[in-house]
């Protein structure tokens, strides 16, 4: 059986882009996807708020619907910003709407902008947690929230991929483990204060009938989510 190629995320973005949903659209994505929305404050009325890692613009669509004042998107990947550029068209005459190429370790972004900093299931495609924690500090303002998730590391422990399919092939963005251990000292090393976390589980109702997965996906936790906030 031929090993699935592991593409950089520049590249496997570039290729997945044009069909990438601006919503959850796995499993795993719903419920890393309940536990983000529970975690985000239901009225953004005259908040800021960085979609750092905003792909498709999925949790920018979130933010337009909570009623947020200005929502900035940054992504490393052009292709998917364009993608985001489509799908947040009819936001715009009631939303500040801002696209910006960049990654998470240097955010093109003034410091403490942010109310609210979001970065779903994006931090995976950074070695450096660190790095990429201190940049989402940075662009936070003093007692602001940050909220981030990633897959858990037990998923990746047990070797599932971030995988599609383009052009008959299929394909998976590569991702780095970050363990508990290493959040909790990344964010006490950048001044990210934990305030809760969350490690949802899937939802059998979201498991198509005729899906083939590693069945242990339903005993165990398939992200990891945390509530953070910018210390002063």
């Amino acid at each position: 059986m031929m090993q699935t190629p592991i593409l950089a995320p520049s590249r496997a973005y570039a290729l997945w882009a044009s069909t990438y949903p601006a919503r959850a659209h796995n499993p795993v994505m719903l419920a890393e996807e309940r536990a983000m929305l529970a975690l985000m404050p239901g009225n953004l009325d005259g908040i800021t708020v960085l979609d750092a890692g905003c792909g498709s613009g999925r949790y920018m669509l979130h933010a337009c619907d909570r009623g947020a004042f200005r929502v900035i998107g940054v992504d490393l990947s052009p292709e998917m910003l364009e993608r985001a550029s489509e799908e947040l068209s009819t936001y715009r005459n009631n939303t500040d709407i801002e696209l910006m190429q960049g990654c998470l370790t240097d955010l093109p972004v003034p410091d403490a902008w942010a109310d609210l900093t979001i970065s779903g299931l994006a931090v995976g495609h950074v070695e450096n947690l660190a790095l990429a924690l201190a940049e989402i500090s940075r662009v936070t303002r003093p007692g602001g929230i940050v909220l981030c998730s990633d897959v858990h590391p037990i998923g990746h422990a047990l070797g599932w991929l971030r995988d599609f399919k383009h052009g008959g092939e299929r394909y998976a963005v590569r991702h780095t483990q970050h363990l508990y251990s290493r959040w909790h000292t990344a964010c006490a090393s950048v001044g990210l204060a934990i305030e809760q976390v969350l490690e949802p589980m899937l939802n059998p109702a979201d498991i198509p009938p005729d899906a083939h997965f590693d069945r242990v996906a339903m005993e165990v936790p398939v992200a990891l989510v945390f509530q953070l906030r910018r210390t002063p």
